[in-house]
């Protein structure tokens, strides 16, 4: 386990588990935070090879709350001339945490609870998969403070439910449930709050023992798949297959078809 306080990363198993770690504020992010979560991809990242797939949680029975208000109340009260140099610094942080966090050739769910509000939309956006507690809310809530989305929302919330439900999400900033979210397409699977860590760890251990650079691959063609047109996602396609093909995971994998058995992926 290692800590900045503000994040947590405990890797066992060769699953990281990233827990957001501000519980008396309902984990809203801060500097702290958006510190400890570069720390915590900085050594996972070091230490990719042994990891198969990341889970992203809050502490205290919540995701995350959003931005903290509080400090953007303070910086409020400056001149817009000194404030606006701080939230530039800030906001260009966070968006290199999505970035590196989308880009990250492993599997990465969302285990959510709580509130999920504001950034923390946008972080459980940049996820792969999501896993949400029956009783979880959602709102982008930007409007609600004079605001617009940061984090990717606007990219990616157009992308999973349509530009209508996006604009309604974004615009009108309303509260909906799990069950909205899973109607949606924002999460994968709701489940009762005592099944959360089960349903979520069945993910990541399936994951984690699969072909990582299939697994890699797909993430990779999925990511930017809107981007292409057909014959460039075709060609994209054929290079990613024709490398997978020449890996010891393609060879076991046709092996164990054939054979009528499980694969055991990994093992050279």
């Amino acid at each position: 386990m290692t800590s900045t306080d503000a994040v947590l990363l405990a890797i066992t198993d060769q699953i990281a588990t990233i827990t957001l770690n501000r519980p008396d504020r309902m984990n809203a992010l801060d500097q702290s935070m958006i510190e400890g979560l570069g720390t915590a991809l900085d050594r996972i990242e070091a230490d990719i090879a042994n990891i198969g797939a990341v889970i992203i949680e809050g502490s205290g029975g919540t995701f995350m709350a959003g931005g903290d208000v509080k400090f953007f109340y303070e910086l409020s009260q400056n001149p817009a001339e000194e404030s606006r140099p701080q939230i530039e610094t800030m906001i260009n942080r966070v968006h290199d945490i999505i970035i590196r966090l989308t880009a990250l050739p492993r599997p990465v769910i969302a285990k959510l609870e709580g509130a999920v509000a504001g950034f923390g939309i946008s972080l459980m956006n940049a996820c792969d998969l999501a896993v949400a507690a029956e009783e979880t809310v959602f709102t982008l809530a930007y409007i609600h403070i004079g605001t617009s989305p940061d984090g990717g929302s606007t990219h990616s919330l157009p992308r999973l439910v349509g530009m209508k439900k996006a604009k309604e999400i974004a615009l009108l900033g309303d509260r909906f449930t799990a069950t909205d979210a899973h109607e949606c397409g924002l999460v994968n699977k709701v489940v009762p709050a005592d099944q959360l860590a089960s349903a979520t760890a069945k993910y990541a251990t399936r994951l984690a023992a699969g072909p990582r650079d299939a697994l890699a691959r797909t993430k990779a063609l999925l990511n930017t798949a809107l981007e292409h047109d057909l014959a460039e996602q075709l060609e994209l396609e054929a290079k990613a297959f024709t490398n997978c093909a020449g890996s010891h995971d393609f060879r076991e994998g046709v092996s164990a078809f054939v054979e009528k058995r499980s694969p055991q992926f990994g093992k050279s």
